[in-house]
């Protein structure tokens, strides 16, 4: 389902704060349109906690703490970071509307990222959304081999020993597959989200 949103190309927090509660979050076309619309998807993605897979080869390159690992250092570069046009990626679905809202987020505690860094160089991270006892992750990138799997091995740990309930990843991706995610059909989800939103875990500090 979704529904055009561009009052003022700007989204109040309240506003997505509720819109996550109920299962549904912003996309854009581009980074240059500025306008957003809401998806509420039939089938959602998730990867559970307890079922979390980290690869061989990815184990390896975490024994050898390549990565300096920092949560919330540097929340607006690792945003832009997800946001940058790559080889692989010629778009982004993060505009200037979306980019706002989630800053401020973050300001007011909803939204938090876990950055990978060397040599005092940000080389990947990702960001999500908490609120009660669910993170949403919302995008992740990497300049160098294995720094956003990295990223998503630390979130999976802190998520698990923070007591979070629920890691919604919103779609699977074959990429994403490789880590345990499955999905799960609107109602079961909604469900699942209805449940982990009692109570309250805290991300960070």
């Amino acid at each position: 389902m979704t529904r055009p949103y561009a009052p003022g190309y700007r989204i109040p927090t309240d506003l997505l704060l509720k819109a996550y509660a109920s299962g549904v979050f912003p996309m854009a076309e581009s980074a240059s349109d500025p306008e957003v619309f809401w998806v509420r998807p039939e089938t959602r993605g998730i990867i559970p906690l307890d079922g979390f897979h980290t690869p061989k080869s990815l184990r390896k390159t975490i024994k050898k703490h390549p990565f300096d690992i920092r949560f919330d250092f540097d929340f607006e570069a690792t945003i832009d970071g997800c946001a940058e046009k790559r080889e692989e990626r010629r778009s982004t679905w993060i505009n200037a509307p979306i980019r706002e809202a989630y800053v401020q987020l973050h300001r007011i505690g909803h939204c938090h990222s876990v950055e990978a860094w060397r040599e005092n160089r940000l080389v990947g991270g990702l960001y999500g959304v908490s609120l009660g006892r669910v993170f949403f992750g919302e995008s992740m990138f990497a300049r160098e081999t294995d720094a956003s799997k990295t990223c998503l091995f630390y979130l999976v740990e802190r998520l698990k020993a923070r007591g979070f309930a629920l890691l919604d990843t919103q779609f699977t991706t074959e990429h994403l597959k490789r880590f345990g995610a499955v999905d799960v059909p609107r109602g079961k989800y909604e469900k699942m989200l209805a449940d982990a939103l009692k109570g309250e875990a805290v991300f960070y500090p």
